[in-house]
């Protein structure tokens, strides 16, 4: 390009000199002709020196330029070189090292198999020193190993059988012992704090409808309503021919009655889904537990017992749902106040401290049935708890015999508890081993990992389990349903057949702000 450059300016020059000499021609004349040639060969002169001063500089520089790319070529070509021949040396190592440890893997099974064969040769070596000592002994003892054998067995079993049948005679008469202790007190506690009532009256509530579309939309899509009701309350909902009605059953009236004021209120809204029920039931909780403290405070206002700690008028609210041998429990302490508070006046004791013993003797009662512990336990921790007095809690301790009665109190209180529940018609025994049942499968159920809730539905032919999705898989239930159904089967007697139905759910909640 530069050559090119000065070829064009050696051009321009000889232009411009020819265009001079016209000009000097013309404007000054003949004699500045000789000076514009002048001009002009050494304009000539001075560019064939540039231009040439120019190629010998492009020269050079495309020489330097091509030694340079030579020398980084030579450069990679010899890091390339070292960087193989460290590879050729590194496989060789790696060469011989597997053929040392080639060698010393050979040298071990040679020592291997040496020792295979001196091992196979002593135990030749020893099975013919044991025939030897075998035949020796045989000689001796004058019977063969199969008959010295035999006579041993015998000797023993015979030995065996009479021990065994003294053991078995010892361990059968103290189990009689213990499992007679051990079923009173089972029953004793199973009877303590069952809760049931007449069949027709404790397990089912009616509720009326205002036509039969209603029932359709109760039910809902795919049963999702009636199945979302079932679940939330552990109530069954018997929809049937029957016109214009519903059937609640459930053998807790608690959850009957909150299933109850649940429907109720779904009918009379009108809007009935899920989310609905959910809500609803949740309200109809809080209704429920409104109720229990009232009833505690007019128990305690109508016993004319001041002062009593608002937890614990709580507790005596929740026995109005307790029944002990069809007897309402609440109803039960507070006829035991005032049995106890007449006789305590007519033997000149403190009547307030027996009322108030009296009225809260069965507070344990009221605790759920998966509190570990009897009502009497319960009771009197409560009541050490809440500061009550010495007297009232050992009235408590003792009104079952747990404890020996050491004052009137407590003694008035055994009997005013006795008394109330031997007068006639107090108490009825026809559903107690039903109630003990339900419970017994719904205990069952909840000794098992992974279950969140248990009802027993249906009259006890239906344990309905709600396992937690997090802890529990698909697969994993029917494990736990197989499970669970052998140990109903191996500890529970019921008639017919019981269904076990697990239901897993997963949830996702969120809210748009």
């Amino acid at each position: 390009m530069e050559i090119g450059l000065a070829i064009g300016l050696i051009a321009a020059a000889l232009v411009l000199g020819v265009a001079a000499g016209w000009f000097f021609s013309r404007g000054f004349g003949q004699k500045r002709i000789g000076s514009a040639k002048a001009e002009a060969a050494r304009i000539l002169d001075e560019s064939t020196k540039k231009a040439e001063a120019l190629k010998k500089e492009s020269l050079l520089e495309a020489k330097e330029e091509i030694l340079r790319r030579r020398n980084e070529a030579d450069a990679e070509i010899k890091e390339r070189r070292a960087e193989v021949t460290h590879a050729e040396r590194r496989l060789t190592q790696k060469e011989e090292t597997l053929d040392r440890k080639a060698e010393a893997l050979d040298r071990k099974n040679e020592t291997l198999d040496q020792k295979i064969r001196d091992n196979d040769a002593l135990r030749e070596e020893i099975t013919a020193t044991l025939e030897q000592h075998k035949r020796v002994l045989e000689g001796i003892a004058g019977l063969t190993a199969e008959e010295a054998k035999e006579e041993l067995i015998e000797r023993v079993e015979g030995e065996v059988k009479h021990e065994l049948a003294q053991r078995l005679d010892e361990l059968e008469t103290q189990f009689r012992e213990d499992a007679d202790t051990k079923a009173r007190n089972i029953l004793s506690l199973a009877i303590q704090r069952c809760a049931t009532d007449h069949v027709a009256e404790s397990t089912i509530s009616v509720v009326q409808i205002p036509s039969e579309e209603m029932k359709g939309r109760i039910i809902g899509r795919e049963g999702r309503n009636i199945q979302k009701l079932e679940t939330l309350t552990g109530v069954e909902l018997i929809i049937d021919d029957t016109p214009e009605a519903i059937t609640l059953s459930g053998f807790d009236p608690v959850r009957r009655e909150v299933a109850r004021l649940t429907l109720e209120r779904l009918i009379s809204d009108g809007r009935i889904h899920p989310a609905r029920i959910e809500e609803t039931v949740e309200k109809s909780r809080r209704e429920v537990e409104a109720v229990v403290k009232q009833a505690g405070e007019r128990a305690t206002y109508e016993v004319g017992i001041p002062n009593l700690h608002p937890e614990l008028i709580k507790l005596l609210g929740r026995l109005r749902y307790r029944t002990s041998y069809g007897q309402n429990v609440l109803k039960h302490s507070i006829e035991t106040a005032f049995l106890a508070g007449i006789m305590a006046e007519e033997l000149g004791v403190d009547a307030a401290t027996a009322k108030r013993a009296g009225l809260l003797h069965d507070i344990g009662k009221a605790f759920p049935h998966d509190v570990e512990g009897t009502h009497v336990e319960l009771g009197v921790n409560v009541a050490r708890k809440y500061k009550e007095s010495r007297d009232v809690i050992h009235a408590i301790e003792a009104h079952h015999n747990d404890v020996e009665p050491q004052t009137v109190i407590a003694i008035l209180v055994q009997a005013a508890d006795a008394i109330s529940a031997s007068r006639p018609g107090a108490r009825r025994e026809d559903l107690e081993n039903y109630i003990k049942r339900l419970e017994k499968l719904e205990e069952i159920a909840k000794g098992f990992g992974g279950v969140e809730k248990a009802y027993a539905i249906q009259a006890g032919r239906e344990l309905r389990v709600m396992v937690k999705p997090e802890d529990v898989t698909d697969e994993g239930m029917k494990l736990i349903a197989r499970d669970m159904a052998k140990k109903i089967q191996d500890e529970v007697k019921y008639p017919g057949q019981i269904k076990v139905n697990l239901i897993r759910e997963s949830r996702a909640v969120d809210y748009a702000k």
